[in-house]
């Protein structure tokens, strides 16, 4: 299996749930065809390079993931069709130095969701 990373941007205009069913949308299509999600990175609300279907904001989500080549046709087929999302863009990690750079990505992901994990365990105590 191949790595990759996929990052799309959701419409500013969606509620908070709704940008978090959109976001398990697309968890759930990487899930049903057979993808290892690694790690997933919010990096919330942010203001786009440039307007984007009357859009200056969006809320940025990366996956980085393992699965097949053939895989990755379907996954922006879904993501194309979607409506809510503005944009998005899947990278390909190939060679041995690039693998080595998603293994970085990947463990920053992860240790960033550990922390912003423990700093809501904290809030909730409080």
């Amino acid at each position: 299996m191949t790595c990759y990373e996929t990052l799309f941007v959701v419409k500013p205009t969606l509620t908070e749930e709704e940008i978090a069913q959109q976001i398990s949308k697309v968890k759930d299509i990487l899930e049903k065809e057979g993808a290892e999600l690694l790690a997933t990175q919010d990096m919330g609300m942010r203001k786009l390079a440039y307007t984007v279907a009357k859009n200056n904001r969006g809320y940025y989500t990366v996956f980085y993931y393992k699965a097949p080549g053939a895989f990755i046709q379907e996954l922006e087929r879904n993501l194309r069709n979607n409506e809510d999302l503005i944009k998005f863009l899947t990278v390909k990690y190939a060679k041995q130095r690039e693998i080595a750079q998603f293994d970085k990505l990947v463990a920053a992901a992860n240790k960033g969701a550990a922390q912003s994990a423990k700093a809501e365990e904290a809030a909730k105590e409080a």
